[in-house]
């Protein structure tokens, strides 16, 4: 474990310290109606990858502030009898990797399942990070917006991303919307947890250690290889004498999982590693422990931010029976 952490049985019953905005509720559900003015204008394009038991294909769909978001999607040959699907969000930087690559997006296909891995806009991918120069405009998408108004905040518009791929997704012919399913690590956990907060209709969840939780306690711990330093970062520069701290952590709380984790209908089975130093296991409790519907929970003690034996194949038994 971190030196600096708490107990685990502390962590069991912390709530997390990052303020939670007043208007916080109305803020989300304005958000959504915003979404649901969108167009989606899909497109969806044949590729030359190529299996016995599926179709792989590019979607391509329009998201908020007039960005086109792209996914891998890889749909059974067989779609006569509706079908689950699952939705797979990468680790901050990174894409939605080859069709065949970790995440086993093609072992769910054969199992029926409809797959979309969806690239986050300004990463390492396809999406477009629109209101700027084409291309990767990472890092900095935590603090991206903060002295702009929530609105901009650039997780605002991700976690909006997540939704309306759900909605694409769910409205495919040979989908049965009431038996979807998300999963992530990372930022692809925070992201699980956001779409199935903002979707309750999601049946399952699977996050692996979530990033985005509980920004304050991030930052105060501040370890060495957090995947929160540019918080700390941006608070050296623009606010070298902590004048400001209330009004950044009470914007930042705008896009805090833990925040809206208590939306959340589905069932949950989460992984924390108690030596995780990037994603401390301390904020991933306070977004868990607010989580009011079915879940569980599988600790690793002795790793971090990294694979964890054999739950990979948990999380395959526990989505196979979407």
């Amino acid at each position: 474990m971190i030196e600096s952490e708490m107990s685990l049985d502390q962590m069991r019953g912390y709530k997390g310290i990052n303020p939670r905005p007043l208007n916080f509720d109305d803020f989300w559900n304005d958000c959504l109606q915003e979404l649901n003015q969108i167009d989606p204008d899909i497109s969806i394009e044949e590729t030359d990858f190529t299996v016995p038991f599926a179709k792989c294909y590019h979607l391509y769909f329009t998201s908020t502030k007039g960005a086109r978001i792209y996914a891998k999607l890889i749909r059974p040959i067989d779609l006569q009898i509706k079908g689950p699907g699952l939705l797979i969000f990468h680790g901050y930087s990174g894409n939605s990797g080859g069709w065949s690559e970790k995440p086993t997006k093609l072992c769910y296909a054969a199992m029926g399942f409809t797959v979309a891995a969806m690239e986050c806009r300004g990463q390492g991918g396809k999406s477009i990070d629109s209101g700027y120069s084409k291309g990767w405009s990472l890092r900095g998408h935590i603090v991206r917006g903060i002295i702009d108004n929530p609105n901009n905040l650039m997780y605002r518009d991700i976690f909006l991303d997540t939704v309306q791929l759900a909605k694409v997704v769910m409205n495919l012919d040979g989908v049965d919307p009431n038996r979807i399913g998300v999963t992530g690590e990372s930022q692809g956990g925070a992201l699980s947890i956001a779409c199935a907060a903002l979707v309750p209709q999601i049946k399952k969840i699977a996050p692996i250690f979530p990033f985005l939780c509980d920004y304050k306690r991030a930052w105060q711990l501040n370890t060495e290889d957090s995947a929160y330093m540019e918080i700390n970062e941006y608070i050296r520069r623009f606010d070298p004498r902590h004048e400001k701290l209330d009004e950044i952590f009470n914007t930042l709380g705008y896009i805090d999982i833990q925040h809206l984790s208590g939306r959340i209908k589905g069932e949950t089975l989460m992984a924390i590693a108690l030596s995780d130093t990037r994603c401390p296991p301390s904020t991933q409790f306070a977004m868990y422990n607010k989580i009011r519907a079915e879940k569980s929970i599988r600790i690793y003690p002795d790793y971090g931010h990294e694979r964890l034996p054999d739950h990979s194949d948990e999380i395959f038994q526990f989505l196979k029976m979407l």
